[in-house]
């Protein structure tokens, strides 16, 4: 197969960090293109990397096989299904749109164009998140799980120019990373019976699993927390399993590149982490903020 050739929407911290070059070394992958509102910030990520800026997300779209996101999430869902419908591959940021409406039209997009579409669930591509399902799977009797993901990265740093992760909060930013892996570990999330949000941006959550265990989850990017925290842990007669992380968010999104040219390749369209998987999260979000609101 000749390499995969990749369209990158967004030109932010996190585009500059670890999407466009990651694209550009990756062996299987061309990074064609970039588009961004702003045509200079475009320009800083795309050129040192030889890329070109894109006029428009259609012209973008136009000249690549695959497109990545990295862009607010209102954003993405609508560039996105106009990316499926072209018959382009995705590499989608969570959660998958704004609102549960916009993900379950990007997701029925995504499959009625049978194209891949991962979603970039940063520790899922962490081989050390692999071994830590597998031995959760190899114990089992697990009773309960708790996650705590605390920090200041809306006060201060990269991202805290962020305007959707003020107006959201951590619910939607690191909150699809929580949900997951608890949903991973324990069973399928079913309901939220408790969400409560206190200021500033501070999370509590219970869930519950169609296993039948209760988890709960803290979560805040609004928290003079040094140094933050990010923890998961199972709990059982086993005793605990905690996730201990150390692959880097490059390396993860390097794995998940690779799984998307596999996937194109073998013309297969499931996977763990595929746009179900992103509508998954994103109704456990919408069930989170609708039982905050009662």
């Amino acid at each position: 197969m000749t390499r995969l050739r990749v369209g990158l929407v967004g030109a932010g911290p996190w585009a500059g960090m670890v999407h466009a070059p990651v694209l550009a070394e990756h062996p299987d992958i061309q990074l064609v293109s970039v588009w961004a509102r702003r045509p200079e910030a475009a320009e800083q990520v795309a050129g040192p990397l030889g890329a070109v800026v894109a006029a428009d997300p259609d012209e973008l779209i136009g000249s690549v096989d695959a497109v990545a996101f990295a862009v607010p999430p209102t954003i993405q869902a609508e560039l996105a299904a106009r990316a499926a419908r072209a018959g382009r591959h995705l590499i989608l940021e969570k959660p998958l749109a704004g609102d549960l409406a916009a993900a379950i039209e990007l997701a029925r997009v995504v499959e009625q164009a049978e194209v891949a579409a991962l979603v970039m669930l940063t520790a899922r591509f962490a081989p050390e998140t692999e071994a830590w399902l597998a031995e959760a799977e190899r114990r089992g009797g697990w009773l309960a799980g708790d996650a705590r993901w605390l920090n200041d990265a809306a006060l201060a740093g990269p991202f805290s120019g962020s305007p959707w992760r003020k107006e959201r909060g951590a619910l939607l930013d690191v909150g699809p990373h929580v949900l997951d892996l608890l949903d991973a570990g324990l069973g399928r999330i079913v309901d939220v019976p408790v969400a409560h949000r206190t200021e500033p941006d501070l999370w509590h959550l219970v869930l519950s699993h169609e296993t039948g265990v209760t988890s709960t989850a803290t979560l805040s990017l609004q928290l003079p927390v040094s140094p933050g925290l990010a923890r998961i842990s199972l709990a059982g007669k086993h005793g605990e399993l905690p996730l201990e992380r150390s692959t880097s968010a490059a390396d993860s999104f390097r794995a998940l590149c690779s799984e998307l040219v596999a996937m194109v390749e073998e013309k297969r369209w499931e996977h763990p982490c595929d746009v179900r998987r992103g509508l998954h999260l994103q109704q456990v979000l919408d069930m989170a903020e609708q039982r905050a609101l009662r």
